[in-house]
């Protein structure tokens, strides 16, 4: 129960697919082409024989050639795979595959923030995937120690490749990305909401409500709020398997193994007749799905994420405080700063010239960042499943507008602020 804002068991998110559906088939397909992809750049994408190999596959998948497809950017190309997708062409399909906020330096107060982190070794360098065998996986799903170790790069970069992501996502503090967002928006001199009822006052400034003290301190409370959410529906009303449970069931499928789960021969042909599953047992010699965590998923249900939930509250709260109308680049020019995307091999930024570069607002950044993130941890470590992330995002905005519209009838100040969701349509806070 929560005093602002729906309680937990109040929000509403439709039930998670089922097993046997062709959007959990295509899903998987998904998480088996990351995990090959892992090791390359997001800059190598457009030039990288694998990724064209992956781009053709998916496009056969009879689940993104449907009506009901609206979660995944269609056709899929070198420039869309393993983005988010709200309303086609929106900003999770523009610009860098890495939103802005993950990739500029910042302060802490006093204290730099370079965004470079700490990140796992690749595979051939010293790092590589686990449970990729049958004894590993019955192991760990049977509450045993993990095998192996994760192998950590030495060298600090700025994440540009699937397993990087993995890396931040598995230590991150779940509003840290959207925390450290907010402090690169104050950096870069973002302007409020315009329903801020301070903009324009001569006697009084914003501080502790609608300013910056507010926001910083909603962002982690925001994030205590979405985890209830999530965790009502993981446990409670959906219990959805993990992506590594799904590889086994393809495991045991192809097989034949004796005695097998009923599920095993009900999974959707997309996944069998995959171009990927060969690739996947020729490294392997299992089709077991690939992890990035020793450990595999958490152990808890996969739907929906907490990092997505978090996500979709978090960056509710700052288009709150925040303009995002606001296109980002001439912000960034004028804090001495461009567009940017990281090196191939994470050791600088490099200026993004792509066309669209003067498109970029901040709405579509912070929607992206919440993808990157979520996707980081799913898709690139291989342990919840992209319609996990979809839901769990709208979920957290559900939770976050109705936490700000209960604190706005505490306010003194009479306001009514805008906000662009998620699914371009306006959402209203007001006191009035």
């Amino acid at each position: 129960m929560d005093l602002e804002g729906l309680d937990s068991h109040a929000t509403v998110i439709p039930p998670a697919p089922s097993v046997t559906s062709n959007i959990t088939a295509a899903e998987e397909v998904e998480h088996y082409w990351g995990a090959l992809l892992a090791d390359v750049s997001f800059t190598e994408y457009p030039t990288n024989s694998l990724v064209a190999q992956a781009v053709a596959d998916m496009n056969r998948l009879s689940f993104l050639n449907s009506s009901q497809n609206f979660e995944y950017p269609f056709p899929v190309t070198p420039g869309n795979l393993f983005r988010g997708q709200f309303v086609p062409g929106d900003g999770n399909v523009q610009g860098p595959y890495l939103s802005q906020f993950m990739v500029h330096p910042t302060f802490f107060g006093a204290q730099p923030i370079s965004q470079q982190y700490q990140t796992f070794l690749p595979v051939g360098g010293g790092g590589g995937d686990f449970m990729t065998s049958v004894s590993e996986y019955q192991q760990i799903q049977n509450g045993g120690a993990s095998v192996g170790q994760l192998a950590f790069d030495p060298t600090f970069r700025f994440i540009r490749n699937g397993r990087d992501l993995a890396a931040y996502t598995h230590v991150d503090v779940l509003y840290q990305g959207y925390f450290t967002a907010f402090l690169v928006l104050a950096g870069i001199g973002t302007p409020p909401n315009p329903g801020n009822p301070y903009i324009g006052s001569r006697t009084e400034k914003a501080f502790c409500t609608l300013g910056g003290p507010d926001g910083a301190g909603t962002i982690a409370e925001m994030a205590t709020r979405a985890l209830k959410g999530a965790w009502f529906h993981k446990w409670i009303k959906d219990l959805r398997m993990r992506p590594e449970e799904y590889g086994a069931l393809v495991q045991a499928n192809l097989t034949k193994s004796t005695p097998a789960p009923q599920a095993a021969g009900a999974l959707h042909k997309d996944v069998l007749n995959s171009a990927v599953l060969p690739i996947i047992h020729q490294n392997f010699g299992s089709f077991l799905l690939p992890q990035a965590f020793p450990e595999g998923s958490p152990t808890h249900p996969c739907y929906p994420t907490g990092h997505g939930t978090v996500g979709g509250a978090c960056t509710t709260v700052l288009k709150f405080f925040f303009d995002g109308s606001q296109k980002i680049r001439p912000l960034l020019t004028h804090a001495g700063r461009d567009v940017v995307m990281p090196s191939t091999d994470g050791l600088s930024l490099n200026s993004y010239t792509g066309s669209d570069r003067d498109n970029l607002d901040i709405n579509g950044e912070l929607n992206k960042l919440a993808y990157n993130i979520s996707f980081g941890h799913g898709i690139h470590a291989g342990i919840h499943f992209r319609s996990s992330t979809y839901w769990s995002i709208l979920l957290g905005e559900q939770i976050a507008l109705s936490m700000l519209r209960d604190r706005a009838k505490s306010n003194n100040e009479p306001f009514t602020i805008s906000i662009t969701k998620f699914d371009g349509t306006t959402a209203v806070i007001t006191n009035q």
